[in-house]
């Protein structure tokens, strides 16, 4: 065992020990201070934010919120009142916000999972196993843009790409905005029998910069922790009716695929199912999956050596992947199981034909698994079977242990398969009151003409806090670990890092600066092989970030980093940087305006050495929202190296226009040029949800590159084009 692994692994038994002996109570679940009984919903309720309904005047009510931001524990600067009615169908939340005198309502967003963040909106968490683990995020803005997400992470984090059918109405008043939020109980998975769920609601007023919360308004926690959440007690008994829902789409399309190429067109029917087996495990079938209706991936300029990673976009795949994820800490060196090797090889999509897929939870054992086969992909050997079984127990208070396992190849390849295990143990209790964090995984794999050792393990120990956040982290792979259906960038190394972010709040001016909060940043991370021998290592220093009370922000970093390339690497056309030893040293100047304005963006350069040479980056990125209708984004990336063998220009842009006709209806177009590739790409993508359960898309794609390139001639040409027309029903029963 390597020095690193045992020091890790010391850490690992002294947190455990330091956070049982410091929390006497901990897995008891009596502590929570706040809760909220439900109405019943003997009527109908119109889902229009007025709030005017008998039923909301004759159930309890929260009264008001409590500041995490930017006093914490103050009274809230605005009153909140918050009402939960419930029948056997749906539950349905009633918000009333108010603002102080002269203070007005931020908010431009309309479509759908827009990032709430940097506006007025109120934001929902669920917690519907009460395991204080897991739950949902549903989020609304004063325009009625919804927001929702799975809580992962264990509490951790959120993913937004996840979608539930549910319903959000808001209404401008006098003294500031109303909302009503229908959630189906068939959009949600919970256990049977219980008469209370986790919950909690936070509301930010952006003018303020302000965040008010109702259970544990402390700036340590995130809303997704459901064990700090409170509690609505008094749920009805609830009715799934049969729990049968059946999605069919229909599809067509029709393109050219490259210049001369006749017309292809089109049309195919796909189909998705749900059968909830009781209220807490959901079996799915879908048939004929595509890509069709989802977003295109962001270009992104790559100076590193090792592929980039982009998250999963399918429905299908998207329900429950909070219970396949897989160990602490371990970012993107290792993902065991990475759903985007399922039906994409090489950048194209191959046919996904039919997947089966459970998942749910039993007690205190969450599960998920999944079989998949695709089809053929031209002369590529890709009509396989592939497969994934995860298993997690919740032990103690806030912690887990869990297996693994996967097989098949996207290739076809034989003896294709992934087995590990994980034990992550957490609590929001250590010394008191703060959150701590310590985690193992272990894993083996095997492919046929695979050779070199085929594991991998890793330690992390985290103290994820306000004012100070401090985190190691530490992974051995071996040089033959490359999962079939997993992710890993960089086998045959060791990695080792440290971070530890100290946070201050100042109470006085700092000369005419009103400043909220500094960040002092140090993170530093050390890639070895496996011996011990170092291949790359960086240095991030934050001397300055400072977030101002307006919002404003500015930052200066210093960051030395090094790379031993043991064979030569084309980081551009025609610049090859040959094997050896590299040492440099960047710097980073940057500023962003407060996204409450209408106009807002951030500004950054990076400039100083690269590989023997110099390296300039300069990062744009803006916001002009006149009008929730109409909002255009730019984002803008150029970098110009000098290097002794010679010297390379990239330029990358990007820029969004969304035309948000309503809640419902949204127009976006997206163009996008690099000068890498040599491509100009455009994306235009109408999205009508004419029903909480029905959407139908309109998806035009167009491409053009250089072709010639001779003589400084840059004439873009037609490379290809696709239009895609998709409607899709979820019938439920």
């Amino acid at each position: 065992m390597s020095l690193c692994l045992r020091t890790a692994v010391r850490l690992l038994i002294i947190g455990v020990v330091l956070t049982v002996t410091s929390f006497r109570a901990f897995g008891q679940t009596d502590s929570v201070s706040v809760k909220l009984r439900v109405g019943g919903l003997s009527g109908e309720i119109r889902l229009d934010g007025m709030l005017d309904e008998p039923a909301w005047q004759a159930t309890d009510s929260i009264s008001n919120l409590t500041q995490t931001e930017p006093s914490e524990g103050a009274t809230a600067s605005a009153r909140t009142v918050v009402r939960v009615v419930m029948d056997a169908s749906a539950i349905v939340i009633g918000v009333r916000a108010d603002y102080p005198a002269g203070v007005s309502i931020v908010s431009f967003a309309r479509d759908r999972d827009a990032t709430l963040d940097s506006e007025d909106h109120i934001r929902i968490t669920l917690d519907t196993y009460l395991d204080g683990r897991s739950g949902y995020v549903f989020a609304v803005n004063a325009n009625g843009a919804r927001y929702d997400a799975l809580i992962s992470g264990q509490g951790g984090d959120a993913d937004s790409n996840w979608d539930a059918a549910w319903e959000a109405a808001t209404l401008r008043t006098p003294t500031g905005w109303s909302a009503e939020i229908r959630i189906p109980v068939r959009s949600l998975l919970y256990r049977r029998g219980l008469t209370a769920w986790g919950f909690n609601i936070q509301r930010r007023i952006q003018r303020l910069q302000e965040t008010d919360r109702w259970a544990s308004p402390e700036r340590d926690y995130r809303i997704t922790q459901m064990s700090r959440a409170g509690r609505i007690t008094g749920l009805p008994p609830l009715d799934l009716g049969l729990g049968l829902s059946v999605r069919p789409s229909l599809s067509g399309k029709a393109g050219h695929s490259a210049p001369g190429v006749a017309l292809d067109s089109h049309a195919a029917a796909s189909l998705d199912a749900t059968q909830r087996v009781g209220a807490n495990t959901i079996a799915s079938l879908t048939a004929n999956t595509d890509f069709g209706e989802t977003e295109v991936d962001t270009r992104r300029t790559n100076l590193t050596r090792f592929p980039l990673f982009f998250p999963e976009k399918r429905t299908f795949f998207l329900e429950g992947s909070d219970i396949f994820e897989f160990g602490l800490g371990l970012d993107d060196d290792v993902r065991a199981f990475f759903s985007r090797r399922i039906g994409l090889l090489s950048g194209r999509e191959v046919p996904l034909d039919v997947g089966g897929k459970v998942n749910g939870r039993l007690g205190d054992t969450n599960f998920g698994g999944l079989v998949v086969r695709t089809g053929g992909l031209d002369t590529l050997a890709t009509a396989t079977t592939m497969g994934a079984l995860r298993v997690k127990q919740n032990v103690l208070g806030e912690s887990s242990v869990g297996m693994i396992a996967t097989v098949g190849d996207p290739n076809g390849l034989r003896d294709s398969w992934l087995g590990g295990t994980d034990l992550n143990y957490q609590t929001s209790h250590f010394l008191g009151g703060k959150n701590f964090r310590t985690g193992v995984w272990g894993l083996a794999m095997n492919r046929a003409g695979l050779g070199g050792r085929k594991t991998a393990r890793g330690v992390k120990v985290d103290y994820p806090n306000d004012l100070w956040d401090i985190a190691l982290k530490y992974k051995w792979i071996d040089d033959g670990f490359e999962p079939s259906l997993g992710f890993v960038p960089r086998p045959g190394v060791q990695i080792a890092s440290l971070g530890v972010d100290y946070s201050p709040r100042p109470t006085q001016p700092i000369g005419p600066l009103h400043v909220r909060q500094m960040f002092y940043e140090f993170q530093s991370s050390l890639v070895t092989n496996l011996d011990g021998r170092w291949e790359s290592y960086r240095i991030f220093m934050a001397p300055v970030n400072w977030r101002l009370e307006s919002g404003d922000r500015f930052e200066f970093n210093i960051v030395p980093a090094g790379e031993r390339l043991k064979e030569p690497f084309e980081i551009a056309d025609g610049v090859t940087i040959p094997a050896g030893r590299y040492h440099w040293r960047r710097y980073r100047l940057e500023g962003g305006l407060a996204a409450k304005r209408t106009f807002n963006g951030q500004l950054t350069w990076w400039f100083g050495g690269f590989y023997g040479g110099k390296l300039d980056q300069i990062e744009l990125t803006t916001a002009w929202r006149p009008s929730p209708l109409f909002i255009m984004e730019f984002t803008g990336e150029r970098n110009v190296g000098r290097l002794p063998q010679g010297r390379f220009t990239e330029n990358l842009v990007g820029t969004r226009l969304r035309l948000n006709f309503s809640s419902d209806l949204q127009l976006n177009g997206f163009l996008q040029y690099d000068s890498q590739s040599h491509s100009f790409g455009t994306n235009t993508r109408l999205r009508w949800t004419f029903d909480p359960l029905g959407d139908l898309f309109v998806v035009y794609n167009h491409n053009l590159r250089t072709l010639d390139r001779t003589g400084g001639d840059s004439r873009l040409a037609f490379e290809s084009n696709q239009l895609l027309v998709k409607a899709q029903y979820n019938f439920r029963f």
